[in-house]
């Protein structure tokens, strides 16, 4: 028997078990003990063992795979909303080694939605491109952008697996990249989303609408960003207007 910190038995295994994710004794994918492994090391009750589980996956420090067993779970990444920066400077702020996975470049007609953001005519022809994006080698985004034929027929020239759009506006194509407007909202992935992520269709997904603009509020660039719900949470922080 392992032995273990004071408390109610079900919160002392919860905090051996928390303390080796910590330490990194059990590391990200890992798969648990067994509930029988579980139960021979500690010698508490099967209920003990089940409820110290279900609090780790509350913390979101495991999660079950169905028909495979509890795993460590990836931790989530931190990430601010405060200003427009792109997803490699995001990646490389807080650490991770980002890439990205290229699926498809084409000119494509602009619908009634693509045409609104970038300020066309619906039926205008635009560069659409498909990736996702990867930190640590793990699928985080899948990313829908929208360019403008004529800056998007320059941008797809480049390699995009590992060229960030944002970079190549700024420093190569000398479009500078001002404010952007974001919608933010969480929904389930569709099928190509989920496979694209690597996850089931219909898991929770942030999905983000950004429009972004150069100078003279000119839309350069419109995306659709899928961002993994288990992987990645979003903050922000707000300024309270002067009382009146």
């Amino acid at each position: 028997m392992s032995s273990l910190p004071t408390g109610p038995l079900y919160a002392q295994v919860e905090s051996v078990l928390a303390s080796e994710i910590a330490s990194g004794s059990l590391k990200p994918g890992d798969r648990l003990p067994s509930e029988d492994e579980l139960l021979a090391r500690f010698n508490v009750s099967r209920i003990t063992i089940r409820r110290a589980i279900q609090n780790l996956i509350l913390r979101n420090l495991v999660e079950i795979h169905r028909g495979k067993g509890t795993f460590v779970a990836q931790p989530k990444i931190t990430q601010e909303l405060t200003e427009l920066s792109g997803f490699v400077e995001d990646m490389e702020n807080l650490g991770r080694k980002p890439t990205a996975r290229l699926i498809e470049k084409k000119i494509v007609h602009a619908d009634e939605i693509v045409a609104r953001h970038l300020r066309l005519t619906k039926g205008e022809r635009v560069v659409r491109i498909h990736r996702v994006r990867l930190a640590d080698s793990v699928p985080i985004s899948f990313d829908e952008t929208y360019l403008p034929l004529e800056i998007g027929r320059k941008i797809v020239t480049n390699n995009l697996t590992v060229k960030p759009i944002f970079s190549l506006l700024e420093r190569k194509y000398n479009i500078p990249l001002v404010e952007a407007e974001y919608k933010l909202e969480a929904v389930a992935a569709e099928a190509n989303v989920a496979s694209a992520l690597d996850i089931k269709p219909g898991s929770p997904i942030f999905r983000i609408e950004r429009t972004s603009y150069s100078t003279g509020s000119q839309p350069v660039d419109y995306e659709r960003l899928s961002y993994r719900g288990d992987l990645i949470r979003f903050v922000t922080r707000l300024a309270r207007k002067p009382s009146r």
